[in-house]
């Protein structure tokens, strides 16, 4: 049965880097999204993998194949399964789930496995493999281990350190050959995994990966024009092409130019709320795998709209309609996040925490 959420969450009154305020669940909540992705960060079947092979030696389990990310069906949804598992335990560090998810971080971040993980990466017909959408979640990962100010957490990075650069340098070889932007709704898209690298890139101080999407992303996006919402969504999708595309301009545009930009690439969005402009995505059947996907994009527009807020002019007239939107697919989409079908289960929390906890926001 669909748990109910309440529509808004209350901050945390403490900063926790930076100055950043941070909108987040209670713990009774935070518990529902802990406890699905510590079920299946070590749960290595179901799995389904994307994996080159040279020779009949490349046969061989998920476990083996990925020592750190083999669980959680895929690799991408096991590294954003492990990202949830340290947002969450920097958010609550005395809740009941801690302790727990130390003990799976522990297990997983070995130096041992962090090798093993490289080495795969360093492998023959591999320079594609989860670009860019896990190679996004990777250095998200990376970042919120960075900006955490905690033994663990700098233990833990320290591991990961060495799959980080990897990550990092298939960005800065792939960017400058691609000539243009990919604006699927699944895992190919560049508009949500540029989102994710170029803030790891800022909280890195990594200054020539951000100066190479930064102009990568004017270049594909400054003359959009008319993004038409109405072919949206796609059956699978779980990411907004047009959403995500405002969400990623608002992180390189001040705000006045970044309203006049939306005026053009979106001029569909309304000054008045109570208007149906954005139906939300309908699932059919939450135990089919692709169709489930529609869960997954009600969670990220609900946190890409709300980024679209953020990047406007205090004063906009689209606001109020924007937030009323974020409002309606935030409340659908959280209430999809139980756990009851592996199919959505084994990544749709991490979507959630995602949202609630802000993430995105600056």
């Amino acid at each position: 049965m669909r748990w109910k959420t309440t529509l808004y969450f209350g901050l945390i009154a403490a900063s926790l880097f930076g100055g950043e305020a941070v909108k987040t669940v209670g713990e009774k909540e935070a518990a529902r999204f802990a406890e699905l992705a510590l079920a299946c960060v070590h749960q290595e079947y179901p799995n389904k993998i994307s994996h080159v092979m040279n020779s009949d030696a490349d046969v061989a389990a998920p476990r083996v194949l990925h020592p750190a990310f083999y669980g959680c069906f895929d690799w991408h949804s096991s590294v954003h399964g492990h990202w949830l598992l340290v947002r969450l335990l920097r958010l609550f560090p005395e809740a009941g789930f801690a302790d727990r998810i130390e003990r799976a971080l522990n297990q997983s971040f070995t130096a041992a496995n962090m090798e093993g993980e490289v080495a795969y990466f360093h492998a023959k017909g591999r320079a594609a493999y989860e670009r860019p959408y896990g190679l996004a979640w990777l250095l998200q990962l990376a970042a919120e281990l960075r900006e955490w100010k905690d033994p663990r957490a700098e233990r833990w990075l320290t591991v990961l350190e060495p799959l980080e650069a990897v990550v990092a340098e298939r960005f800065r070889q792939w960017l400058p050959k691609l000539a243009y932007p990919i604006r699927t709704g699944e895992h190919s898209q560049t508009s949500f995994a540029f989102g994710l690298a170029l803030d790891w890139a800022r909280t890195r101080d990594d200054r020539q990966l951000t100066t190479l999407l930064e102009e990568k992303i004017r270049t594909f996006h400054m003359k959009d024009r008319g993004c038409n919402l109405a072919f949206e969504p796609s059956g699978q999708d779980f990411v907004s092409p047009c959403l995500a595309e405002a969400d990623l301009m608002r992180r390189v545009l001040k705000p006045g130019k970044f309203a006049s930009w939306l005026t053009a690439f979106l001029p569909e969005i309304p000054k008045k709320t109570g208007t149906n402009w954005l139906p939300l995505g309908v699932v059919t059947d939450p135990g089919d795998g692709k169709l489930a996907h529609l869960d997954g994009l009600n969670i990220s527009r609900a946190w890409m709209l709300e980024g679209i807020v953020s990047g406007l002019p205090k004063d906009d007239p689209r606001r109020e309609a924007l937030t009323e939107a974020a409002a309606k697919h935030r409340e659908s989409g959280l209430a999809s996040v139980t756990g009851e079908h592996y199919e959505g289960g084994h990544w749709l929390g991490s979507f959630a925490v995602y949202l609630v906890t802000e993430r995105g926001l600056r």
